[in-house]
């Protein structure tokens, strides 16, 4: 049960948040009807199967998606070994149709320059998450500047279905274990809808904290999201961090969609003997047991540990900041200073995007022993590549991905992608496929 104090803080927080946010968007008030299929989606077909128990399923084969968030496309690259690239995919073939739409509408125009001013840098966010079909025949995609989430034949390249979200900005996504349902954020709406990924019909939604962020499935039935609240205000002292909104983990029943649990991280932080951190959570990563959650917060060099059974943080890990960094919080994007983090397989070591700090760094678990520091430039994602000895983050400031091995903590490959690279995804596609009929 939350304090006085701390409700208090979350309404009047809230209230702020919403109140600069708007300020940042030109003023536009109002609400967007709730996403649905659009006209012209694709019939429903029979849900397609899950993956096979070891993770291969006959005539696919495994790749990774990059999202190049600022060019609108999508690299496809090998999952393992050098990672050269395998096909680009344009994922906004209806740019001209979506952009006619937004100028034709006073608020959707005024929230799309608000996500290319703020969270977009200067730049339109064109592609935030991708995941795969279970079938491997399309790529499902999250596209922040245009609040949707479409469905791209990988064949043909064309828009099998498309889902406006609620409200103006569709952000992170997830995918069930069976790969047959789809989690999205809709950042300005405090609500994530669940799709089936092959018709796009939405299954449920539920509402959650201040700008949902990332999204979660866990092997007992559960969906876990984190809200970050309000990124791209200048309010970033930490005396100031009760102004970013309501910040909090929502975890629902998966089916039902149901709230079973309500996780405030500032109580927990507070008890810790942190007081001084933000609860906004950003990446996040569970060891494969699912009993301990490591992650990192706004504005922190490092990450977390937290206990999910004693509901208590359990230990930190600073990590170095580097010399070049401006000290001025402003300056960091999005509140983020760390944002990236994955875990290997077998649980042992942690790897860490450094955002701001422009490295990664394997840690080991166990005694969180810091390895190499990885001169990577402005690192925004961290995941773990197909045969699971790599890490590999996104070099969202040279346009690279590059891989880690987890065993010696240094880099393996890098690979040229295109602009602004953010989220990678383990993925499958036909085994005989190497980009649409339009690349």
């Amino acid at each position: 049960m939350s304090s006085p104090r701390t409700l208090r803080r979350r309404r009047f927080g809230g209230a702020l948040a919403l109140a600069l946010a708007l300020l940042a968007t030109t003023g536009a008030t109002g609400t967007a009807a709730p996403g649905r299929a659009a006209p012209g989606a694709a019939a429903p077909e029979a849900a397609a199967a899950g993956p096979a128990p070891d993770g291969v399923r006959s005539g696919l084969r495994e790749v990774m998606f990059v999202g190049n968030n600022w060019d609108g496309t999508a690299d496809v690259i090998e999952s393992r070994g050098e990672f050269r690239r395998i096909a680009r995919l344009n994922v906004v073939p209806d740019k001209e149709e979506r952009l006619r739409e937004i100028h034709l509408n006073p608020v959707k125009l005024a929230f799309f320059l608000g996500v290319r001013n703020g969270p977009g840098e200067g730049h339109d966010q064109f592609v935030d998450d991708m995941y795969a079909t279970p079938d491997g025949s399309a790529m499902v995609v999250s596209r922040p500047s245009f609040a949707d989430v479409v469905s791209l034949d990988l064949r043909t390249g064309r828009i099998n279905w498309r889902f406006p979200v609620a409200g103006y900005r569709a952000d992170h996504m997830a995918v069930s274990p069976d790969g047959t349902r789809v989690a999205v954020s809709s950042s300005t709406a405090n609500t994530v809808h669940v799709l089936d990924i092959t018709t796009g019909r939405q299954l449920g939604s539920f509402k959650t904290g201040d700008k949902p962020h990332e999204n979660v499935f866990t092997s007992d039935g559960r969906l876990w999201n984190m809200s970050i609240g309000e990124v791209t205000t200048a309010l970033d002292a930490p005396w100031l961090d009760w102004t970013k909104g309501d910040r909090r983990i929502t975890v629902v029943d998966a089916d039902t969609f149901e709230t079973v649990r309500v996780i405030d991280m500032r109580e927990r932080l507070d008890a810790f003997g942190r007081d001084d951190l933000s609860d906004a959570v950003r990446p996040l990563v569970f060891t494969p047991d699912e009993k301990t959650l490591y992650f990192q917060v706004s504005f922190l060099s490092g990450f977390l540990e937290y206990d999910i059974a004693t509901d208590r943080i359990t230990r930190a890990k600073y990590l170095p900041g580097s010399p070049a960094t401006d000290p001025d919080r402003t300056t960091w994007v999005n509140d983020s200073r760390h944002h990236g983090l994955s875990i290997s397989p077998d649980g042992t070591q942690l790897c860490v995007a450094g955002t701001m700090d422009d490295y990664a760094t394997v840690v080991d678990r166990a005694t969180l022993r810091q390895g190499p520091l990885v001169e990577v430039s402005k690192p925004y994602w961290a995941t773990v590549s197909g045969d699971g000895r790599s890490c590999v983050v996104s070099e969202s400031g040279a346009d690279r991905v590059t891989a880690i091995d987890f065993a010696t903590g240094r880099r393996v490959a890098t690979v040229d992608v295109g602009d602004h690279p953010q989220r990678v995804r383990l993925a499958r596609v036909p085994a005989d496929w190497t980009g649409t009929s339009g690349s």
